[in-house]
């Protein structure tokens, strides 16, 4: 017996109506990136390993997807030398590509390797499939879309204003409610001087970005196991339990920090995104505990939550000053946000917010009485669909509660019928199969009718 097909754990398989969904958001968030002048780009899935190791920090790199070489990979491969390095030194000889781990390295590698044909500011959206080999499980899968959009060669703040405006609107479109939080790398960095540990920032912000996950204990312990000393532990508890108004906290950490010149910069970036963004939709709020684990963050650090579902975050992103450097383009900055489109889907399907529209796919079904009726339907199925009507013809001359089953599966608002009496008077029946109304038209009737309706 054949042994029953299936697919890898932390990926899916989208069918039609799944895929009506999908589309809305893609197709959502397409738009608002246009809005704000972003054009669109693609890269491979697969990228050479030199490119994404070491960008992601150690457990980034732990996350990749490597890709065996083809033919004999194990020819050349020096067993003995990989005792001592372990599986990593043995991936490194085994496999010279690997599936990318997010669309922000790949995209750093796009403008080093075209930098002669941007023009800078360099507005870029790209909307593609990653891959991470994570742990599967609610809200978290190995296979999953990112929605990105970056600005590089621009050092201003209004990059940062405008992609949280852009957040701010997408969710405004879902009907998702949101609270969006933000931070800054160096006041992390400052807060990482402040109690003598400036080598140890990214122990550090790799720990307390598990605040909400593993709670204050268990980042505790992570910190002390890192090698932090029990009093420098001590001084940031009141740092991460920070509480009050996002003027309150800043406040505060302008007096924490006043002797670290790098940590009263990122205060005044804060301070001057929030001042820009009082008008949003949106919940704001400044975290300290918001750290972003990716190495790459300089700057302005954001994360979206959705208020209504538990869930993980929905949105990130933040400033990156010199990614582009490791490829040979130093001082290049960006900035650059990602939707969770995965997630997304998730969360307007646990809340049902899906626009009606977005499950009716086919508006108009023509059924099939016979090779004759068929073939008087085909110029009225052909003119519907000139008018932008999206309409089929049933394929088979089957019975009519067949036919009318289909339309009421596929959840189709409208049949067409010709039978002998319409074919004389060269009209046909419109159905409306919500309320079952009825009534005889002409091809040109048909389609004004539709077009009111639809």
């Amino acid at each position: 017996m054949a042994q029953k097909p299936s697919i890898p754990k932390g990926t899916r398989d989208f069918g039609p109506s799944e895929m009506s969904r999908r589309n809305y958001i893609f197709d959502t968030i397409r738009s608002v990136y246009a809005l704000y002048g972003f054009r669109q780009i693609e890269t491979p899935a697969m990228e050479n390993l030199s490119t994404l190791m070491g960008k992601y920090g150690e457990e980034g790199d732990k996350l990749l997807f490597k890709i065996l070489n083809s033919g004999d990979f194990l020819k050349g491969v020096e067993f003995h030398d990989t005792l001592d390095g372990g599986s990593p030194k043995l991936a490194a000889q085994l496999c010279e590509k690997g599936l990318r781990y997010d669309l922000t390295v790949p995209f750093a590698r796009y403008v080093v390797q075209h930098r002669e044909e941007l023009t800078l500011p360099f507005r870029r959206f790209q909307i593609q499939p990653v891959w991470r080999a994570d742990r599967p499980q609610k809200g978290r899968y190995r296979e999953f879309y990112q929605c990105d959009a970056d600005v590089v060669g621009s050092d201003s703040l209004l990059n940062e204003v405008e992609l949280m405006q852009i957040v701010d609107e997408v969710f405004r479109r879902f009907g998702i409610r949101v609270c969006i939080k933000i931070n800054n790398r160096k006041i992390l960095t400052g807060i990482a001087e402040m109690i003598g540990q400036a080598d140890k920032i990214v122990d550090i912000t790799v720990a307390i970005d598990k605040l909400d996950k593993i709670g204050l204990d268990n980042v505790n312990a992570e910190l002390a196991a890192a090698g932090i000393p029990d009093d420098a532990i001590e001084k940031l508890q009141p740092i991460i339990q920070l509480s009050g108004s996002n003027e309150e906290k800043i406040a505060t950490m302008r007096k924490v920090l006043y002797e670290s010149e790098i940590g009263l910069k990122g205060c005044d970036e804060v301070e001057f995104v929030l001042s820009q963004l009082s008008t949003l939709n949106s919940q704001l709020e400044f975290d300290l505990t918001l750290a972003r684990g990716l190495n790459y963050y300089t700057g302005c650090i954001f994360e979206v939550k959705a208020l209504d579902v538990e869930i993980g975050s929905i949105t990130g992103g933040g400033r990156y000053d010199n990614l582009t450097g490791i490829f040979g383009l130093p001082g290049l900055s960006g900035v650059g946000i990602s939707f969770g489109a995965d997630r997304i889907y998730d969360v307007l399907n646990q809340l049902n917010l899906y626009p009606k529209e977005v499950s009716t796919t086919t508006q108009l079904l023509f059924v099939n009485f016979g090779e004759a009726e068929a073939a008087y339907a085909l110029p009225a199925v052909a003119a519907c669909r000139q008018a932008g009507i999206r309409t089929e013809i049933y394929p088979d001359a089957a019975k009519m509660k067949k036919q009318m089953q289909y339309a009421n599966a596929r959840e189709i608002p409208f049949v067409a019928l010709a039978g002998e009496t319409e074919m004389t008077e060269g009209k046909f029946t419109l159905k409306n199969m919500t309320t079952g109304e009825q009534k005889t038209v002409t091809v040109t009737e048909l389609i004004e009718a539709l077009q009111q309706e639809l």
